[in-house]
């Protein structure tokens, strides 16, 4: 980044301008980098980078003479070569700036790129007025006659903006490499790295361990207090501090008691440069004590009361585990009815003669000590009104009243009373629990009073008793309550919750690395509920008590730093607390005085794509952080604007490559210690393209079919032409043809069928075409015997023998077997080796079916076994039996493994992974991969580590930077070919800005458009997603109108510089926050906005009901909207009358805004009607609602049943069923009359006359028979029944006699003519009191 572009003529003026936009060592906090700009012919200007004021307004000119230049002194005595130091431009011809010498920090040599033109025609008094400037401070007025920059004095709220800016301005640090000469070379302060718990609880059956870690260059040392105390471990044999470490170990091994070292512990580890500390760690042994003994009286309680069994367990460290089980260790059971509360109470919310035919027993687990401890067992003496325990109850709809229990509105057994109130810490669950009696037993139900449960956190638990909202914030406060409610009646409690928060970091300090005489800030800002207090400290000792810095000024929750020295290097602690907690972060401040030096190897050559973007990176490092300029072909103008892009970290964007951007790129980075520069070559390519692609072709299977790809690249650039299959490599076999710009195939089959792409690629880019094969089958019948035969799968290859035995090759041969009526078409060979996949089969090569010896490439140090699988058009073989082993020798690998890259997956860190390479690449024993990783900007010297697996993380990365990455393959005889470069970025971090300039405006009532503008790259840290608007509602312009304030979010893509959030509660005020987001979470928040949106129409009116006293009247009655979204004017009520099918006249009224109860009397007692309600505001009806009045009791099912007597459907259906009826009558009267016929032989004792025609068919009809009445039908004078002789009597069918039937009612009789005719002839006139011949009569 430039501070100050200067130019002029050759003459007596000049003209200094300030870079627009260029700002990025102001905003980084760091004062300026040195910089040697042109002022006038002759002569130059350095701009020194002790200088406070920040960087303010970019593209601001002033002139300046060259006597108006101020020199600086230097402290102690003059400098010869006075410099002048310039930040800051205020307005036109008014320069703030600070003048001193650069002198060297102590043991360093400052160097100048050229030396600097002495001032000398500066006179001694303005050097003097500037010197009393500065002393009086930047905010002083009194400056001194500064001549034509100091003419016009700054507004006043100028100087308020500049301290403020000075604060922000102050808040960066040097990043120190990865590279370990570096990192050896650099001394550090100490930093703590591990360290137990705060709260740190201990078996007391194990030795005390105390973890204390700290790293720093020197190595520190360790010291310990306990209780605030010096703790001397030299005096008590059982303490012991681990070697290089500060980790205490206790031994009890030789006796001793635990308890006796329980206290506050506190870690001191310190070098020559600082002390840092550990937090303050609770050391408390576990405690598992006994339960009291007691003896319990059994329970008596009447059954369907509520109950309550105490547990009250003993006060562990940590607290038990409660559970309930029977004496004989069963579990209890438990329901809705019967449930353990969060307190460990077993609750009954009504007891049942079924639990006492239990005991309960309340057990404790304790966690340390692994014991279970058990209380004595309650025993429960149920009292009832139904002394048997049916089980045939427990399922019983009505099971309380069929036991005579009687039922009860529900009470609350947890909490007591109607509210109460509850704390909970941001960050912990929150528990709300509800217990409830009553008969039956109660439902719970859970609400929040004035929104919805958060449904993302919220679960309920113990048969909805409980409610449990996981990672509490301060949006879950407000009040909550439970409903217990069953047939008799409902009751509810409300809750009270309060969210507390103990401290938790907004802004954590960071170490903090600068150069000598360099500016920055530590901060250290953290929230919490109450707010918490900052108290820091140096090197474990307040900061009031420490010796005076006047380098240091503390602002509160910050410490500035000012001109640092080496001197200035120590340990800062930050401790914020209030009651619920603490929080203690160390931060080091490290002083570092380093010339330029390039991180990356010289002279790298870049070949490049035309039209392409490309990034060439130059990665330095130094302190003070150098200034980076780049220079093309050794021309004197810096490039950046344009096409040309610098990022911070030095790399040179070129955003569209052009052939005329060819050439060696120079880097040069310079400080006040010297500079260094670095050359990159850049190589233009032309790219590759495919000018004739594959076509889509429909062939006939057998045929020949030619894909075409021709491609044009560039001739320096090695093509490679190859074909994919459904996306996947195409195997090129001997029916296939593959030349440089066409892919033939013959015989095509229907296996061909598919997509084709073309792949043309050179090692810089590639281009792709796809067409699609279609074959069709063909149709024709076989031709010769063979083809008609059954065709099956061809039968294994047998007596495989390895010939020819190479280093790398050996010859394998093998007898074909039969190939079962269909030729064989390929044979394809397998190996196998017993060393890194041992059992696992591997496809080696593929030959045709006319085949059967091939000599086989093999590779360095396998152990080979082969086998053969033969192919035809029906399927594959069975793998032949395996051939005998063949081990190569080994060599070093040919290859490295591939898909590496570089992804991080925290802030600090960068995970390298790969695809592990197998046996056959492997070419030896110990396969092992080299790592190799450094900046990709700094050309740094590569770390490297071996790694026997497939992944390794590189820590301590600086947030999202490019990595060039190497991965090598080694075994026993060697290392690998180089390496392939990988570019990889280490993990991001949380961006630092946000959207600035965000506007809003309102689009409607329920609609917004936003605008902003986009954040600078370097700021956001990562990759950016997207932008992210919250949004919240914060009142109603309605008065006494509670609304909710939860946040929601509106997601833009990262492209956008506008959008639309919709979805807005009409009439309402609105805030709204912007923020990046990449892929490690949000940046900070933007300014907060604040809008109102204009009013709407009204939500639906609530709870319309409609109810029919009698059949006179109905009664109307509703409540107001849940979003007036507005001044309500009044209701609007439509209604109509309607009979089935008809509608009568829609009649409309208005009521006001505050009625709610409407009253109709009805004209038309049969009739319905349809009520249709909503609310009006001055914009509009809002959503109506729609009820009809109840039906009259009798009336829905005659509705119902005239609807469907109508239908024409109805009426042919029942004349259907009708007219089946009355068939099925016909049908059975007929058949009742005509009788039934049975054979007879003889019927009396004399044949029958030739007369009678019965005999030809030798049947006989006994229900015609003479024209006799049924015998036995007759009733005498005397009330009797006489009997008949003869058994074909029909009184055997009806009331009596002796006729048997079978079981499934068929009649057994015999059927006999009777022997005297004379005895029935007196029954003739009993034919009309016959039933039987009545209906016969009928019929």
């Amino acid at each position: 980044m430039r501070w100050l572009a200067a130019r002029g003529a050759a003459g007596a003026s000049g003209e200094v301008v300030a870079p627009a936009a260029d700002t990025t060592d102001c905003a980084r906090g760091r004062s300026p980098s040195p910089r040697r700009t042109p002022f006038f012919e002759g002569s130059s200007l350095d701009v020194c980078p002790r200088v406070h004021q920040p960087c303010l307004l970019p593209q601001v000119k002033l002139e300046a003479s060259h006597s108006s230049l101020i020199p600086g002194t230097g402290r102690g005595g003059h400098c010869t070569r006075r410099l002048t130091d310039v930040c800051a431009v205020w307005g036109p011809g008014a320069l703030l700036c600070s003048a001193r010498c650069c002198r060297a920090a102590p043991g360093a040599t400052r160097r100048r790129l050229n030396e600097a033109e002495e001032l000398s025609s500066v006179p001694k008094a303005h050097v003097e007025q500037l010197e009393a400037a500065r002393a009086r401070g930047l905010g002083s007025r009194e400056r001194g006659a500064v001549p034509r920059m100091a003419r016009q004095q700054p507004p006043p709220w100028l100087h308020t903006a500049f301290l403020l800016l000075l604060l922000l301005s102050l808040g960066s640090a040097i990043e120190i490499p990865m590279d370990p000469s570096i990192q050896n070379e650099l001394t550090q302060p100490p930093t703590i790295t591990k360290q137990s718990v705060k709260d740190h609880i201990v078996d007391p059956r194990d030795n005390i361990l105390i973890e204390c870690e700290a790293k720093g260059n020197p190595a520190p040392s360790f010291h310990w207090t306990r209780n605030s105390r010096f703790f001397n471990i030299a005096k008590d044999p059982r303490v012991s501090m681990r070697r290089r470490s500060g980790t205490l170990v206790i031994d009890f091994r030789s006796g001793g008691r635990p308890e006796e070292y329980e206290g506050e512990y506190q870690c001191f580890a310190r070098n020559k440069f600082g002390t840092a500390l550990s937090n303050r760690i609770r050391l408390q042994v576990s405690k598992s004590p006994l339960w009291p003994k007691e003896n319990l009286d059994p329970v008596v309680v009447q059954e369907g009361a509520p109950l309550t069994l105490q547990c009250n367990p003993p006060p562990g460290l940590p607290s038990p585990v409660i559970f309930w089980m029977s004496s004989s260790m069963e579990p209890i059971t438990q329901d809705k009815r019967v449930s353990q509360g969060h307190n460990g109470d077993l609750y009954f919310s009504n007891v049942m003669l079924q639990d006492m035919q239990t005991d309960y027993s309340c057990n404790a687990r304790f966690h340390f000590t692994h014991t279970i401890q058990q209380k004595n067992p309650f025993t429960l003496k149920v009292l009832t009104n139904h002394p048997y325990n049916d089980s045939s109850l427990r399922n019983h709809p009505d099971m309380y009243s069929a036991r005579g229990v009687a039922e009860r509105t529900p009470s609350f057994m947890y909490p007591q009373g109607t509210s109460s109130s509850q704390m909970v810490l941001r960050g912990m669950d929150l528990l709300l629990e509800c217990i409830a009696s009553g008969v039956p037993t109660p439902d719970i139900a859970w609400y929040k009073k004035g929104g919805d449960l958060p449904s993302d956190k919220a679960k309920f638990e113990n048969f909805n008793k409980a409610l449990r909202i996981t990672n509490v914030s301060e949006e879950d406060s407000g009040e909550y309550f439970c409903l217990a409610s069953n047939k008799m009646g409902s009751i509810r409690h409300t809750i009270s919750v309060r969210v507390k928060a103990a401290p938790y970091w907004l802004d954590e300090p960071k170490n903090l690395i600068l150069a000598p005489g360099e500016d920055g800030r530590l901060v250290c800002r953290a929230n919490g509920n109450p707010k918490p207090t900052v108290q820091w400290m140096v090197n474990g000792e307040p900061l009031q008590s420490a010796p005076p810095n006047p380098n240091r000024e503390v602002a509160g929750d910050t410490i500035i730093f000012r001109d640092t020295q080496i001197s200035s290097r120590a340990v800062y602690q930050c401790n914020t607390s209030n009651e619920h907690g603490y929080l203690l972060a160390n931060a080091f401040v490290s002083v570092l005085d380093v010339p330029p030096r390039m991180l990356s190897p010289r002279n790298q050559l870049i070949r490049v794509i035309l039209y392409n973007r490309t990034r060439l990176d130059c990665p330095f490092f130094g302190s003070p952080i150098p200034t980076l300029r780049w220079f093309k072909n050794g021309q004197g103008s810096n490039l950046d604007g344009g096409n040309y892009h610098v990022y911070e970290n030095g790399s040179l964007e070129i955003k569209m490559i052009r052939k005329e951007d060819q050439g060696i790129y120079t880097c040069v980075a310079t400080n006040i210690l010297g500079k260094a520069e670095n050359q990159v070559r850049l190589e233009v390519k032309d790219p590759t393209r495919i000018f004739r692609m594959p076509e889509d072709q429909v062939v006939k299977r057998g045929t020949t079919v030619q894909l075409e790809c021709r491609v044009k690249h560039d001739p320096s650039l090695r093509l490679t032409v190859s074909w994919l299959k459904d996306d996947e490599p195409l195997y090129i076999g001997n029916r296939m043809k593959k030349e440089d710009d066409s892919l033939t195939i013959f015989g095509v089959a229907e296996r061909d069928q598919g997509s084709y792409t073309c792949v043309a690629s050179t090692e810089l880019d590639q281009d792709l075409a796809k067409a699609h094969l279609t074959v069709l089958a063909d149709q024709a019948t076989p031709t010769n015997r063979l083809a008609a035969l059954p065709k099956g799968r061809p039968d294994r290859p047998r007596d495989l023998e390895l010939t020819d035995l190479a280093e790398r090759s050996v010859r394998l041969t093998w007898i074909p077997g039969d190939d079962n009526n269909s030729p064989i078409t390929d044979y394809i060979v397998q190996f196998e080796e017993d060393q890194f996949q041992p059992g696992v089969w591997h496809d080696h090569s593929k030959f045709p079916g006319s085949v059967n010896s091939a000599v086989l490439q093999l590779s360095p140090y396998v152990n080979y076994q082969f086998r053969v699988i033969a192919i035809n058009e029906v399927g594959s073989s069975h793998p032949s039996l395996p051939s005998e082993r063949y081990r190569t020798s080994g060599a070093p690998p040919e290859s490295n493994p591939s898909d590496v890259k570089g992804e991080g997956t925290r802030k600090n860190n960068m995970e390298i992974t790969w695809t592990p390479m197998n046996a056959t690449s492997a070419f030896g024993p110990n396969l092992r991969y080299i790592v190799k990783w450094r900046r990709r900007e700094t050309r740094e010297t590569w770390n490297n580590v071996t790694v026997w697996g497939s992944r390794y993380v590189v820590g301590q990365t600086p947030v999202y930077v490019p990595y060039e990455i190497r991965v090598q393959a080694e075994n026993d005889f060697g290392k690998g070919p180089e390496p392939d470069t990988v570019i990889g970025y280490s993990g991001e971090d949380y961006p630092r800005a946000a959207p600035t300039d965000v506007k809003v405006r309102v689009l409607n009532s329920t609609a917004i458009g936003l605008q902003w503008n986009r954040v600078y790259s370097d700021t956001v840290q990562g990759q950016l997603r997207e932008y992210r608007a919250y949004y919240w509602r914060e009142s109603s312009l309605l008065k006494n109108l509670w609304v909710s304030q939860k946040r929601q979010q509106a997601s833009f893509s990262s492209d956008r510089t506008r959008g639309v959030v919709g979805r807005l509660f009409p009439y309402s005020n609105y805030k709204l926050e912007m923020v990046v987001v990449n892929g490690r979470g949000d940046g900070p928040r933007s300014e907060t906005k604040e809008f109102t949106t204009p009013e709407g129409v009204p939500s639906a009116p609530r709870r319309f009901r409609v109810r029919q006293p009698n059949l006179e009247t109905i009664n109307l009655e509703w409540d107001h909207p849940e979003h007036p979204n507005g001044i309500l004017t009044g209701y609007t009520l439509r209604y109509v009358a309607f009979n089935g099918t008809k509608l009568g006249k829609q009649i409309v009224e208005n009521f006001s805004p505050n009625q709610t109860k409407f009253s109709l009397q009805r004209s038309d007692p049969v009739s319905r009607y349809r009520f249709t309600l909503s609310a009006r505001t001055q914009v509009g009806s809002g959503e109506a609602v729609t009820e009809e009045s109840p039906a009259p009791p009798n009336e829905a099912y005659t509705n119902n049943h005239a609807d469907i007597a109508t239908q024409g459907w109805f009426i042919g259906l029942m004349c259907a069923i009708a007219l089946l009826v009355l068939i099925l009558l016909i049908v059975c009267f007929i058949k009742r009359s005509r009788g039934g016929k049975y054979p007879v032989r003889e019927k009396k004792d004399v044949p029958l006359g030739p007369e009678d025609p019965k005999e030809e068919d030798g049947s006989f009809d006994y229900s015609d028979e003479d024209n006799k009445p049924l015998q036995g039908s007759q009733t005498s004078l005397d009330g009797t029944i006489k009997q008949q002789e003869s058994d074909d009597s029909l009184v055997d069918y009806g009331e009596g006699g002796e006729g048997q039937f079978n079981e499934d009612g068929s009649f057994i009789g015999q059927y006999t003519v009777k022997k005297d005719k004379e005895e029935t002839e007196g029954n003739e006139s009993s034919e009309a009191t016959s039933p039987v011949n009545a209906i016969y009569s009928l019929a």
